[in-house]
């Protein structure tokens, strides 16, 4: 027998041996406690305070079918289209009282939300906020810095929503 004809056969056999092992491999699991006592995760048992951890098989759940994006943009309706007869129309003077309640309600929020700038500003006093009584220790401050620098932060970025929102509605 020649060396070419027995080629697929071995490389087959070789190919069978690596996916056992690589499987095997694949299904040992040590949890190991360290000596500060966190648990680590290994594929050896070879240091002190391991032990093997049964896994059970992985179940595979195929995902549900779904159409072509293709399929799915010739079903929607072209940009163009009329909506149907029976859909509810507003009036103009209803959709501009409708438009003028919600830029109150916007110009009262934006008004409030920049009351509150202006409070956690005063507050924060560019980083270095007084201390409290009840501070005495310094962790504690500084979460209360940590979180006044936070509420400010949240409160421009609210500020600027708002600005945005109002500018559409113009």
């Amino acid at each position: 027998m020649s060396t070419l004809s027995s080629f697929p056969r071995l490389s087959a056999l070789l190919l069978g041996a690596a996916m056992l092992t690589s499987a095997h491999a694949q299904t040992d699991v040590w949890v190991c406690t360290n000596t500060d006592g966190s648990r680590e995760y290994k594929n050896t048992g070879e240091t002190k305070g391991c032990k093997r951890v049964d896994m059970q098989g992985i179940s595979m759940i195929p995902s549900p079918y779904k159409k072509p994006v293709a399929q799915t943009a010739a079903l929607s309706r072209p940009a163009g289209a009329t909506s149907p007869g029976d859909f509810p129309k507003i009036d103009s003077a209803t959709q501009k009282a409708r438009d003028t309640d919600r830029m109150q309600i916007l110009a009262e929020e934006l008004k409030g939300e920049e009351r509150k700038l202006a409070a956690i500003k005063q507050e924060y006093n560019n980083g270095e906020p007084e201390r409290r009584g009840d501070e005495r220790n310094y962790a504690k401050y500084q979460d209360r810095v940590a979180a006044l620098k936070d509420d400010l932060s949240r409160t421009e970025k609210n500020i600027e929503a708002l600005k945005r929102e109002i500018g559409n509605l113009k």
